[in-house]
């Protein structure tokens, strides 16, 4: 095993060292320049865009698209910190299911800057005629938008304080705007602005915010970039959970590199993007990725079957003591009521998906999620509940109840987020909510017990569904038996109803 002091720091001048024992970027990364700025640089956009933008630069292609990453965020800081102090590199890990680990330094992004620190930096390196690309992982809930009625908030703190006059933007909305104004005026082409977030019609939502926005700070600004600007739509897919202390041992000992902030993730990748940019791309469908014209069926497919069964197993697993994804879906009642889920309630809502099996992709992501090397966490599953379960469960819930379809399971994992909601678990462990919307979805929850449909009247999350009886039926029902019974009992009457019409 290496000891810490033997490791070798990760960076541009230690990299011949790292290859000893690591892959690592074949090509000049001197010759890169920037085509593209990405926001929210984190783990996984370094597993994701970055990685196949790696691929294409080590065959020498691409090489005119290096990534200049962007913080908007304070907690961004140290990600800086980290990518200035190794120029960019970072190990990316891929964990095998059979325990195999596969490691390769990930050479294409080329700098950090952190706009709180330099916001005229910031915008200028988007206003760079070089940069082709502005891409975006900003999280489901970084849009800014109401989550019953989908528009643009224009009255949240920070958006008010860029939309005042004179105003130095801070938001990602007043400094992508601010830079398509500077290339506008100075005779420039605009850039694309590419979502890479887990939100349906993810480019479509990016138009819609960003018109929304510009058009409040300058009606013409917002006509033109309506007119001129492209907004793909995309759906991305790997599993990456949060770096710990743990793999940066791992890579440490393993692999005799010194890494502040490796990425690990599952070997499975997909990217479906569509085919619509402003002034060119990558050759991404060289690197794996599907450019197709429409991406709707893939979205809607991943959205409705991974994501929002994500959501069926990370409450129910937590209240019954599991800490860990595979922990959960090893468990065969798990198992059995995601695919119950998958097959009777989320895939009766989608259209035809061309090329893709659709009951191979249901056991594939039973598969997937059973991955015990990724060692992925329920709590993360959790997180930012308020932004998930309304754009990934609720429509499926929704398209059920118009078509007759079943719902009962998923109106029992929004029970089952209300119970999570409560803060504490079965054993009487508490349990720390991570929310945008926390203080208030706890407080609800607080009620639930004396006010079984509490939760489910904030409207602002649920829309009317409180207003449909067969809903409030399965609702209370599953929330009562989560009280009385317990989650396992829970489920287990649920998946008998497997046979049920």
């Amino acid at each position: 095993m290496t000891s810490t002091t033997a490791a070798t720091p990760l960076s541009p001048r230690t990299l011949p060292e790292v290859a000893a024992s690591v892959p690592v970027p074949t090509y000049d990364r001197a010759a890169v320049t920037p085509g593209i700025v990405h926001i929210g640089v984190g783990g996984f956009h370094r597993a994701h865009q970055a990685m196949y933008l790696d691929r294409l630069m080590s065959e020498g292609r691409a090489l005119e698209w290096g990534v200049r990453g962007l913080g908007v965020l304070p907690h961004d800081r140290r990600m800086k910190e980290v990518m200035d102090a190794q120029g960019g590199l970072y190990t990316l890990v891929l964990k095998h299911p059979d325990g195999t680990l596969e490691p390769r330094v990930v050479g294409s992004i080329l700098d950090f800057l952190l706009a709180p620190d330099d916001p005229e930096a910031a915008v200028e390196a988007m206003a760079d005629e070089r940069i082709r690309i502005v891409s975006l992982t900003v999280t489901e809930g970084g849009y800014n938008i109401d989550a019953v009625t989908g528009e643009f908030l224009l009255d949240t703190p920070d958006v008010a304080a860029d939309l005042a006059e004179g105003a130095v933007p801070r938001t990602s909305f007043g400094l992508v705007t601010e830079a398509l104004r500077r290339r506008r005026e100075r005779g420039l082409t605009p850039f694309t602005v590419m979502s890479c977030d887990n939100i349906q019609g993810n480019g479509h939502t990016a138009h819609r915010v960003f018109v929304a926005f510009a058009t409040a700070k300058d009606p013409a600004l917002g006509a033109w970039i309506d007119e001129h600007v492209r907004f793909p739509n995309s759906m991305v897919d790997r599993i990456t959970p949060v770096t710990t202390d743990v793999e940066r041992a791992e890579v440490r000992t393993r692999f005799g590199v010194e890494d502040a902030w490796p990425v690990v993730c599952e070997p499975f990748t997909q990217w479906v993007l569509e085919d619509s940019f402003t002034d060119g791309r990558p050759p991404f469908e060289e690197a794996g990725v599907q450019v197709v014209a429409d991406v709707e069926p893939y979205e809607l497919m991943k959205l409705r079957l991974l994501n929002a069964s994500h959501q069926g197993l990370c409450y129910f697993g937590y209240l019954a003591g599991h800490r860990l994804v595979h922990e959960v879906v090893q468990e065969p009642l798990f198992a059995r009521f995601l695919l119950s889920y998958m097959e009777r309630e989320g895939t009766p809502t989608l259209p035809p998906v061309p090329g893709i099996d659709l009951d191979a992709y249901r056991r594939e992501l039973i598969s997937r999620f059973s991955n015990a090397e990724v060692r992925d966490t329920v709590a993360r599953l959790c997180a930012e509940s308020s932004d998930r379960i309304p754009k990934w469960l609720l429509p499926v819930v929704r398209h059920q109840l118009a078509h007759g379809g079943e719902f009962f399971r998923g109106a029992a994992v929004v029970a089952s987020w209300a119970r999570y909601a409560e803060g504490v678990d079965e054993r009487g462990e508490p349990i720390r909510v991570v929310d945008r919307l926390a203080e208030r979805v706890v407080a609800t929850a607080g009620r639930n017990r004396t006010d079984p449909t509490a939760f489910i009247a904030d409207r602002a999350l649920f829309g009317d569904l409180a207003d449909d009886e067969r809903f409030v039926a399965e609702y209370t029902a599953a929330l009562t038996s989560l009280h009385e019974r317990g989650a396992r009992a829970t489920l287990e009457a649920l998946v008998a109803r497997d046979g049920t019409p």
